[in-house]
């Protein structure tokens, strides 16, 4: 009966020493936890900068769009430049309408088109707008329309 007894006298012996976590065990664990959470963090506010600005992107394509449509569908066409801004100033546009002549073409070409009662337009819509590095953006949007020669 002593040999037993002695026996789980031992056993509780080695396993109390034993329980809970260090100091230095949980100071490493906090490190570890605050460099994810940083990294976490830092993919999160890269993620929600990268929508903003597919926002802001997206916002001057539907006024480049607006801006083009607008100018492509006055009637008749004529050599003009327009003007304005969006989005309370955040976004500027400038539509242009100029008689288009493609490159390359013969003179006797030419002035047979010349001859036309109408002719080639290229409508372009430019919108600028902020850029999320703090510069701007541009870009341009552009189409071709036929319209009378002499509008008056």
């Amino acid at each position: 009966m002593n040999a037993s007894h002695a026996g789980t006298e031992m056993r509780s012996c080695r396993s109390d020493p034993a329980r809970g976590f260090s100091l230095l065990e949980v100071l490493v664990a906090f490190v570890i936890l605050s460099l994810v959470a940083t990294a976490l963090f830092r993919l999160f506010s890269g993620a929600l900068n990268n929508a903003s600005a597919a926002d802001d992107y997206s916002r001057a394509v539907l006024v480049a769009e607006s801006a083009l449509a607008t100018a492509a569908a006055s009637q008749p066409l004529r050599e003009e430049t327009q003007t304005g801004s969006a989005d309370d100033g955040r976004i500027a546009w400038t539509t242009r309408v100029t008689p288009h002549s493609p490159p390359g073409v013969a003179p006797d070409l030419e002035r047979a088109a010349e001859a036309m009662p109408t002719r080639l337009y290229r409508i372009v819509a430019e919108v600028t707008f902020a850029a999320p590095s703090g510069g701007q953006r541009t870009f341009a949007l552009a189409t071709m329309r036929i319209g009378a020669r002499d509008p008056r």
